[in-house]
């Protein structure tokens, strides 16, 4: 009987302990992030000011709508900046993108030098295209958050390297789930910062794996 004591005494010691640890991390941290688009997002090519391609193939990408606005969410865009990309922007397979238009050109030039000072703007990229060209990649994402009337959102999204869009259909913070209130900095230091470590884990595991199995 002396065994089945210790093994009761075991479980009531490590019980609490587990149960801390499981809701301390998060639910969603225990399975892959929810793709929430049984299609690709199309995002059509795309240039910053100095014509560089920014693709968003192979990247996993916070993606982001300026629209003729650049400026007015330029706090959004700091909050990110803050608790999302200075964590990540190392991670050569990550980025953060705003689409903007191309009028905006003198905004974005002020907007990436305040930027540089938060952290090294190597991974923030702001692509300049026409207004229906941002609602076009804008519907897309079948969001219940629509863009404003100058093509501009305070809300972001997770896109994969494969193209689809990641992320929670509800939030605690906000009525819909299905992208991330960057204006709330609870969503983004909270539910969003789960869900990048989140995303960022699964890619380092299957590159952990292919390697592994190169190996052999």
């Amino acid at each position: 009987m002396g065994w089945k004591k210790y093994l009761v005494l075991g479980i009531l010691f490590v019980l609490p302990i587990t149960v801390y640890l499981f809701f301390a991390s998060g639910v969603n941290q225990f399975a892959k992030l929810p793709k929430l688009s049984e299609k690709p997002i199309f995002i059509n090519t795309l240039v910053d000011q100095n014509g560089r391609d920014l693709t968003t193939i192979d990247k996993i990408t916070i993606l982001g709508f300026l629209g003729q606005d650049v400026l007015n969410h330029k706090a959004e865009v700091f909050n990110l900046a803050h608790k999302i990309y200075k964590k990540n922007y190392q991670f050569e397979d990550f980025q953060m993108l705003f689409l903007a238009t191309r009028d905006q050109d003198s905004a974005v030039i002020a907007l990436k030098q305040e930027f540089a000072q938060i952290a090294d703007p190597v991974n923030f990229r702001v692509a300049l295209t026409n207004l229906d060209s941002i609602t076009e990649i804008h519907q897309q994402l079948n969001t219940p958050h629509p863009l404003d009337e100058l093509g501009a959102s305070s809300y972001v999204y997770i896109i994969d390297k494969e193209s689809q869009l990641r992320g929670r259909e509800q939030s605690q913070y906000q009525e819909f789930g299905w992208g991330y209130n960057a204006a709330n900095y609870a969503i983004i230091n909270n539910e969003m910062n789960d869900d990048i470590k989140i995303i960022l884990a699964e890619y380092r595991l299957a590159l952990k794996k292919y390697k592994s199995g190169r190996k052999k």
